[in-house]
């Protein structure tokens, strides 16, 4: 049921913003995989997961907060019945916000993150809060793969309940290093910088 009710919901937003899939050198693999993208607006899990292939979608879950996610039956329908999203606990919900992102990395799954934490006003890339080092420290096997989301911003703005139709692109960049290779500040630049190439590359 869920497979069934996120390809409906995924084939609207394709009709809506286009979610094209834009690839590197390679298209994405098997392999498993930490996705990390710019964050603009409540489309980006849904876009990403639109562009991905559907044999990797299968194994795909979004990592999202909680307190939004949670927050009514409609929402919590989509987040648990839908998309699978897998809940990052915001300060003073629980001791690991990351815990249940962990768990899902353990079990075999990928993972759709949003290294700046919260949605850009401007469309430019913030600085990436830690949990992404973190995460590729704990679990070196996984590759971690930069994404950019382009125009879902001006798709929908905040505050909207309901996208406006217009030609988004999701660009998979190449993996990158993991995070045993450099130190934390480092590790983040590095892949805060992979993510502004591919928003680059789509602007030039």
């Amino acid at each position: 049921m869920r497979n069934v009710m996120q390809r409906w919901l995924l084939g609207v937003v394709r009709l809506v913003v286009g979610a094209r899939g834009r690839y590197a050198s390679t298209p994405p693999s098997a392999r498993q995989t930490i996705y990390f993208a710019n964050h603009s607006s409540h489309v980006d899990t849904l876009a990403i997961l639109a562009a991905l292939p559907p044999d990797l979608r299968a194994s795909v879950r979004p990592a999202a907060a909680r307190d939004y996610w949670d927050a009514s039956p409609t929402r919590r329908f989509i987040a648990n019945r839908v998309l699978g999203v897998v809940y990052v606990m915001r300060k003073g919900e629980g001791e690991d916000p990351l815990q249940l992102v962990r768990d899902a990395l353990a079990s075999g799954w990928s993972i759709i993150i949003f290294p700046e934490g919260t949605r850009s006003q401007t469309g430019e890339i913030g600085p990436f809060k830690s949990g992404l080092y973190w995460l590729s420290r704990e679990f070196p096997q996984v590759q971690l793969v930069p994404v950019h989301l382009s125009d879902l911003m001006r798709a929908m703005p905040k505050g909207k309940l309901l996208p406006v139709p217009i030609n988004c692109s999701v660009s998979f960049g190449d993996a990158v290093p993991g995070a045993t290779q450099l130190d934390k500040e480092a590790f983040l630049t590095m892949a805060r910088d992979a993510v502004i190439k591919l928003q680059n590359s789509v602007r030039g």
